[in-house]
């Protein structure tokens, strides 16, 4: 988009193309299996890193198709501005709110990483090892449950068209 067009208001954001997706990222880390079944804490720290297990896995996926990678960038656009609103809302000033963005993207980099390798092998035992270390968990925890549960997610993801993904149709049966 031309510095004019978006001055000017004249085009449509290209971001909201992927709104959808990143609303279905949200709402598949909210469901409340991943904290009542598989032992995730239901709190702020708990959810955010549910979000970031969605959220990677789903880019791990539009990585794999040479169409998305400009809507990849994108989808880290709202998470950053959703994380953001999130921080301010939580009382987090001005001053420091792009050192924790910084933390945060961190945090997202480094579970891509780790589940770019586990989920390449499909391994369930080293995804749970994975999880285990990067979840804040209840004193319920079931890191296998939730491999389990992500690898679906995974499976599903990657039997979907590139639209449907952007569109944020998936995690649901057909």
């Amino acid at each position: 988009m031309s510095f004019f067009a978006r001055l000017l208001g004249t085009a449509p954001d290209p971001v909201e193309a992927v709104r959808p997706l990143w609303h279905r990222v949200v709402a598949i880390s909210r469901q409340p299996d991943h904290y009542a079944r598989c032992g995730v804490a239901d709190t702020i720290d708990g959810r955010f890193d549910m979000i970031v297990h969605i959220l990677s896995l789903t880019m791990l996926r539009m990585e794999a198709s040479p169409d998305l990678g400009l809507q990849t960038a994108r989808l880290t656009e709202l998470f950053v501005e959703d994380m953001d609103g999130q921080l301010r809302e939580n009382g987090i000033g001005d001053v420091v709110v792009g050192k924790h963005i910084g933390r945060l993207m961190s945090a997202l980099g480094g579970r891509m990483a780790a589940l770019r390798k586990v989920m390449a092998e499909k391994d369930a035992a080293a995804l749970a090892e994975v999880l285990e270390r990067n979840i804040h968990w209840n004193e319920a925890a079931e890191p296998a449950a939730l491999a389990a549960r992500l690898l679906d997610l995974s499976a599903d993801l990657a039997g979907r068209s590139d639209a449907e993904v952007l569109a944020g149709d998936f995690g649901e049966p057909r």
